[in-house]
């Protein structure tokens, strides 16, 4: 582009590159959602449908970003790690940052009517975001552990205030005053003794949140093993695209979304690749 008398207003935009070398953490958080939730008629204390709503935004962006290894979500919130050897828009922290959250948000409008066909949007939600660098896989597995522990502390909190209300008759300020010091302990016992409610029980979806993890797919080795209607590879490419393409293919995955535990070993020892780079 031919340079003009103007293009030194240029000189007044910084770079703003990451930390090379690190994890990087893109956390998204609904902009006002106690408002928006009300306003559209959110199911208290979990709605199933806002949450695969959530979830299927969350797919849909990790699929289009392949350097997203696993999301974490729970309620209005999801988080993203890149691997650590990302290069992405040169690891611009603003382009990385405006481009996954309106990337997100546009998902999740593009696909309100799906999951609340009845619900018309009354006005346009939003997300906000911030990019964190972590350096090592302890600090990973510990950040995950403590977005995970949140969800069950909130959760766990959340059944038994509507209950208070739902099914106990007290006012949003009655409830909060029962619960006022109460501990973990305490709250499943109201739970159980006041209305019935074992909260081991409750779906895994609103204590553990949703993982949505990268997995590996393993290619069958003798094409009969392959479903109908599953892309064949090719069984010979020719010579001199092999290299490329064994180049291109090193790693074929897919975007599974799960309810498990990721705090214990269990679920990061099954998954070595999430943490490499």
């Amino acid at each position: 582009m031919a340079g003009t008398k103007f293009a030194y207003v240029r000189n007044f935009e910084l770079p703003d590159p990451l930390l090379p070398d690190t994890y990087l953490v893109c956390r998204l958080d609904g902009h006002s959602f106690h408002r928006f939730s009300d306003e559209h008629g959110f199911s208290k204390p979990n709605d199933e449908r806002a949450l695969q709503l959530m979830d299927h935004a969350a797919k849909s962006t990790m699929i289009e970003f392949k350097d997203i290894m696993l999301a974490f979500g729970e309620s209005d919130e999801f988080s993203f790690l890149f691997r650590k050897s990302t290069n992405l828009y040169n690891r611009r922290h603003s382009k990385i940052l405006t481009m996954l959250t309106s990337y997100f948000t546009s998902c999740y409008v593009f696909n309100w009517s799906q999951y609340f066909p009845d619900t018309p949007l009354r006005y346009p939600p939003s997300f906000d975001g911030r990019i964190v660098v972590y350096p090592t896989e302890r600090a990973i597995r510990d950040y995950f552990s403590w977005r995970q522990a949140d969800t069950h502390i909130n959760n766990l909190h959340n059944t038994i205030f509507w209950a208070l209300i739902q099914k106990g008759g007290q006012t949003t300020t009655e409830a909060h005053a029962t619960l006022r010091g109460t501990v973990s302990a305490t709250k499943h016992e109201m739970l159980f003794s006041r209305f019935g409610i074992n909260y081991n029980e409750i779906s895994q979806r609103f204590k553990k949140g949703s993982v949505i993890v990268r997995e590996i797919v393993h290619i069958p080795s003798h094409p009969q093993s392959i479903n109908e209607g599953d892309e064949m590879p090719p069984l010979d490419p020719p010579r001199q695209k092999r290299s490329k393409a064994k180049k291109k293919n090193k790693l074929e995955t897919t975007v599974e979304v799960l309810h498990c535990d990721i705090i214990g070993d269990e679920f990061w020892l099954a998954r070595p690749h999430l943490l490499q780079n």
